[in-house]
């Protein structure tokens, strides 16, 4: 009797998701996390020289590891200083590049 119960469920289950209905496991889509969603603003850079960890850690690619050795090798005349001195590879600051910017410090 139960591997009868189970196949019905089975065969309810197959034909649910070949009619494009949502069965009742299916999830929503995520929300983006709100420090994402402050990222993903209109021409909002984030500051290599004064940005914190945390903010740091919003763009792709940076963890706490990449964060650290951003805030240790400050200060940063230009945003290509972070491969130039070694502090990430390319290919991650090839994703970040049109998200940050590195403002000259006032001495």
């Amino acid at each position: 009797m139960q591997l009868r119960r189970k196949l019905s469920i089975l065969v309810l289950l197959l034909s649910a998701s070949l009619l494009g209905a949502q069965t009742p496991t299916t999830k929503p889509a995520a929300k983006p996390a709100p420090a994402a969603a402050a990222q993903a603003d209109k021409g909002a850079l984030i500051d290599i020289n004064t940005a914190t960890p945390d903010q740091l850690k919003t763009l792709t690619g940076i963890g706490d590891a990449y964060a650290k050795r951003i805030v240790d090798g400050r200060p940063y005349t230009a945003k290509n200083q972070l491969v130039s001195r070694g502090i990430v590879p390319q290919p991650t600051y090839a994703k970040i590049a049109d998200q940050i910017i590195a403002k000259r410090v006032a001495k």
